[in-house]
């Protein structure tokens, strides 16, 4: 049973379309045709090798960016549900959200960008909008995968309006054509998959450090009281737990509380605000999806201990230095000798330093996994002097 919208939920009967128009499907909503476009896209595959912390990690177990896409959907789902917005259309921001991340997590973001700067950098938002505008090549009379108004404006501010002057590069051209109003908050929709990306990643990363052993249960249980508490509801239901199920358990009801915290306050600002429609919901000039005051707290706190022991972990440091070290050099030398780009790649290009050229390269490396990053590095520069830009 399709359980009944909220009238301030996004309605796929008004969808605003897409930017290439296309007969409707007879067994799928145009959000349900955008989700299924997301999931069968060469992207949203390669995040299956593409890091979440760890840059190539050996332990079956450890997350990688489709992973947890896929945690992101599901707990955004589960609030969609609960507040009555359009489950279809949450599914796909959430599972669209992270597509345009590089290889090796932040660090090959932060690469990218630092290399970028004559030509305008590199935001991984940004390159999520190019991906899905521009680099999908799928049907025969356009490129991208022709999303609606809605899926996109999702992906593009499920953060918040974008206030950047200039805008990114690949938003200042869709935005162009396709006005996102990229001033105002997304729909409920997006808020729901944002906030559902901060409740995924600050628990499942905490996950991840106790299983690397990073840090120990009694670290994290010492320097964050609200974890604290939920390690003690589990050891006075528990007894004897084995370490593995014993974490996971207090993932569970800490990702519980979090969910529980945000319908509530939700439906507080919901009930405050009253919107009619989705339209007053974007024009409310707040976000509807929230955390409550003492909640946002406890998250800062939790995300303040995983920065100073996990993300900054030494560990972690060293892969972040091999990264940067790969993205770099691999840049370089392909902006220096274009064509030794795939074919595809190669014919967008117009020769060495040009921006274009640049823009080419840093599209074909962000579209890297982390495995195929290392063995092009390898490749190109085994036995080699590395190749600096003079």
């Amino acid at each position: 049973m399709t359980p009944e919208r909220a009238a301030y939920a996004t309605m796929w009967e008004e969808s605003r379309g897409r930017f290439h128009d296309e007969a409707p499907s007879e067994t799928r909503t145009p959000f349900q045709r955008d989700r299924d476009r997301i999931v069968h896209c060469s992207a949203f595959r390669r995040l299956g090798h593409k890091t979440q912390v760890f840059i190539s990690p050996e332990g079956d177990h450890i997350r990688t960016r489709l992973t947890h896409s896929l945690e992101v959907a599901q707990i955004a789902r589960s609030i969609a549900r609960a507040l009555g917005a359009d489950e279809d259309l949450t599914e796909a921001i959430a599972l669209a959200h992270d597509l345009g991340h590089t290889p090796f997590g932040h660090v090959g973001e932060d690469a990218l960008d630092e290399i970028m700067q004559p030509f305008g950098g590199f935001d991984h938002n940004d390159q999520a909008l190019r991906i899905l505008t521009r680099l999908e090549m799928r049907y025969p009379t356009h490129p991208g995968l022709n999303l609606t108004w809605e899926a996109l404006e999702g992906v593009v501010k499920h953060n918040g309006p974008v206030r950047d002057d200039p805008l990114p590069l690949t938003l200042s051209e869709v935005n162009a054509g396709f006005d996102l109003e990229v001033g105002t908050h997304a729909g409920l929709e997006a808020q729901i998959a944002a906030i559902s990306d901060d409740i995924a990643y600050n628990h499942h990363d905490m996950d991840d450090g106790l299983r690397a052993r990073l840090f120990t249960i009694g670290q994290v249980r010492e320097a964050v009281p609200h974890v604290d508490a939920a390690f003690a509801s589990v050891d006075r239901d528990y007894v004897d737990l084995p370490r593995p199920v014993r974490i996971a358990e207090a993932v569970r009801r800490l990702i519980g509380e979090m969910v529980a915290d945000v319908l509530a306050e939700a439906r507080r600002r919901l009930a405050e605000a009253k919107p009619e429609n989705a339209a007053a919901l974007r024009a409310a000039g707040r976000q509807m999806v929230a955390f409550s005051a003492g909640m946002a707290g406890r998250e800062k706190s939790l995300k303040a201990f995983l920065f100073a022991n996990m993300y900054r972990a030494p560990a972690v440091n060293e892969e972040r230095a091999d990264g940067m070290r790969i993205i770099g050099e691999l840049f370089r030398y392909y902006l220096n000798k274009p064509h030794r780009l795939p074919e595809i790649w190669r014919d967008a290009c117009a020769g060495p330093f040009d921006a274009t050229t640049a823009r080419t390269v840093a599209d074909y490396i962000a579209g890297m996994t982390d495995r195929f990053a290392h063995r092009q590095y390898k490749h190109l520069f085994a036995g080699t002097t590395r190749l600096r830009l003079s």
